[in-house]
């Protein structure tokens, strides 16, 4: 008896599924790549100090073209978050800068919900990103700390301070 290879009535079916997972856009994962970190009102200064590295293809305009204050969100990261914050309590003001040197870094911060978005870029004569901002309610903040064209590698350390 002859060997015959079923037939499938879902022909070329999973060619669909194949263009499908490759043309879709990346997910935002809920990790980030150098950790979680909490912060409460009156804050050790030690405590909203961290570090990280850029890097990375996807363009953070994906994430929103402009945010709440329709600032511009540019700059280039990883689809993955840099760092994650959580917010114990509201604040009343938070200031959230990048520090790598002078490269010309950007800063995208989501929270606590998808739609709330808070961009950052040049601050004052200097390239590194910050953003200051009133009003953070606790939650989750996703972070991307970003670069003007992909692919960049710069070292940087992110400080948060309450004001």
């Amino acid at each position: 008896m002859k060997y015959r290879r079923p037939r499938h009535h879902f022909r070329g079916s999973w060619m669909v599924a194949i263009t499908a997972a490759i043309t879709a856009t990346p997910a935002i994962a809920a990790t980030s790549h150098f950790g979680t970190f909490s912060l409460s009102p009156g804050f050790e200064p030690a405590a909203g100090i961290v570090t990280g590295h850029t890097g990375g293809y996807y363009s953070l305009s994906e994430i929103s073209r402009r945010d709440r204050d329709r600032n511009p969100c540019v700059g280039f990261a990883d689809p993955q978050p840099d760092h994650i914050l959580k917010l114990e309590k509201d604040f009343d003001r938070l200031n959230i800068q990048v520090n790598s040197g002078a490269y010309d870094t950007t800063l995208v911060i989501q929270g606590p919900d998808d739609k709330t978005i808070r961009c950052g870029d040049d601050t004052g004569t200097n390239k590194d990103a910050s953003f200051e901002d009133k009003n953070f309610k606790s939650g989750t903040y996703k972070i991307w700390v970003g670069t003007f064209n992909p692919g960049m590698r710069r070292n940087y350390t992110l400080t948060v301070q309450q004001k």
